[in-house]
């Protein structure tokens, strides 16, 4: 059973529309967080060339990819850091600080000086604010993939989640996709790596306020107006209930230590599937089947979508059968088919590459859907940001790290597809793992 009460199942259900809004800034902010993947992989290439040259082409890309990872490593202290915030004062406030950040860190990499320029200080000034970038990433993490499914009823949690974790990067990879369609049509050729990249980083000031405009109208969501009616009774009682930190509140309680080591299980699993599939299939449709830049933005705008079909309805899915049971089958299906199709997609040709490339897009997101629910419904309002926050980022930055891994290991690009099957394999492995050590959380969104 639900454990709300009768009183916020009305407030929620009278608030619909807030809901809606509430969902759609949820996608949009995630949005933004795979908007700055896509970004970077799109424009790894020129990346690596001015900021990581290397003679060794693989070398060159690792460390491109290098770059994206330590962004991920910074995203848990933007978690703790906006999730404690999110916590005690509002998901709202904390979303608005954290999206403005990542637009304004994002077109800042459009004006950095390239090792041409200045030498290794251009690569030194490349990874710093990457690392600022990644604390407001992990910021707009905590509040989004909460307030969402916080405003609406038990119903339709499961399908929130995979309509935020899935539209959500649906929205980043079209955004992405169209920027690099745009600015490759006005930098076509060797013009993009020269001078078009830039253009792509400033598209991040854009999509940041088009977020900023959806969220004038966003409200909190009904658990957390309940949980601070709750808290200012208390400090009516006790001052010191104020003081208590919700990272310090996660960390100290054995219990939700243990939780958030399984939470890690499964975050870090969907994180490595997600990113060693949608996040590398523009590297691996350039690399290894020769295709065209606007060839393979075109196949990654058709797996977005297919990606959104698959998180919807498999978040869906999950409030049917639960949880577990939907974890266990995604991580099946993952763990079986995965390393097949990315071994297979560089011997294809035509048509079958696109069917390869959604099958895999399908896959990869799926381990999302029923993710972000789970783990808002394994901790209670007060600490459900900062809880969220950390196991969702933690567990993605160390799925984020694997593209990186994929390169090194790979001397050639013809190495790419056999070290990505053995990469999927073992990550699949996890998540599945992770599926049969997890509790059933269904319907325990507690206030």
């Amino acid at each position: 059973m639900d454990a709300t009460t009768p009183d916020l199942q009305d407030a929620k259900a009278a608030g619909s529309q807030t809901g809606v809004l509430a969902v759609v800034a949820s996608c949009f902010g995630w949005g933004l967080d795979l908007f700055d993947l896509f970004i970077l992989l799109y424009v790894a290439p020129a990346v690596g060339q001015h900021f990581f040259p290397s003679h060794e082409p693989m070398l060159s890309l690792a460390g491109a990819y290098a770059a994206f990872a330590v962004t991920l490593l910074m995203r848990p202290l933007g978690s703790a850091v906006f999730g404690s915030y999110a916590d005690r004062h509002g998901r709202k406030g904390a979303m608005i600080v954290a999206v403005a950040g990542v637009g304004v860190a994002t077109a800042a990499f459009g004006l950095l000086p390239t090792v041409e320029m200045i030498g290794v200080w251009a690569t030194v000034l490349f990874l710093l604010l990457r690392l600022v970038q990644g604390v407001f990433v992990g910021g707009v993490v905590a509040s989004t993939h909460v307030i969402g499914t916080e405003s609406v009823p038990e119903r339709w949690r499961g399908m929130m989640s995979g309509t935020i974790g899935g539209g959500g990067a649906a929205i980043g990879t079209l955004l992405a996709s169209f920027a690099f369609m745009g600015v490759s049509y006005f930098f076509p050729g060797d013009s993009f790596n020269q001078t078009g990249w830039r253009f792509m980083f400033f598209c991040g000031l854009i999509t940041s306020a088009i977020g900023l405009v959806l969220f004038r109208g966003l409200v909190e969501s009904p658990h957390f107006q309940e949980a601070q009616k709750a808290k200012d009774a208390k400090r009516s009682v006790s001052k010191a209930v104020a003081g208590v930190s919700p990272v310090k509140i996660l960390l100290a309680n054995p219990d939700y230590r243990k939780r958030f080591l399984v939470n890690l299980l499964l975050s870090t699993g969907a994180g490595a599937s997600y990113y060693l599939t949608a996040g590398y299939l523009p590297t691996y449709l350039k690399l290894v089947n020769g295709l065209s830049g606007p060839a393979a933005s075109t196949i990654m705008l058709l797996g977005s979508i297919a990606g959104a079909v698959s998180s919807v309805g498999l978040g869906e899915l999950s409030q049917h059968i639960g949880r577990k049971k939907a974890f266990l089958l995604i991580g099946a299906a993952c763990f079986l088919l995965l390393p097949y199709l990315i071994s297979h997609l560089g011997d294809v040709r035509g048509g079958t590459i696109v069917a390869y490339a959604l099958a895999i897009s399908f896959l990869g997101s799926a381990s999302m859907a029923p993710l972000m629910i789970f783990l808002n419904e394994r901790f209670p309002t007060d600490i459900r940001s900062t809880g969220t926050g950390l196991s969702w980022n933690v567990g993605f930055a160390i799925g984020g790290i694997m593209p990186t891994f994929v390169s090194l290991a790979s001397a050639t690009p013809a190495a790419i597809p056999r070290t990505l099957a053995i990469f999927l394999g073992a990550t699949s492995a996890l998540y599945l793992i992770g599926g049969v050590v997890a509790p059933e959380t269904k319907g325990r969104l507690a206030s």
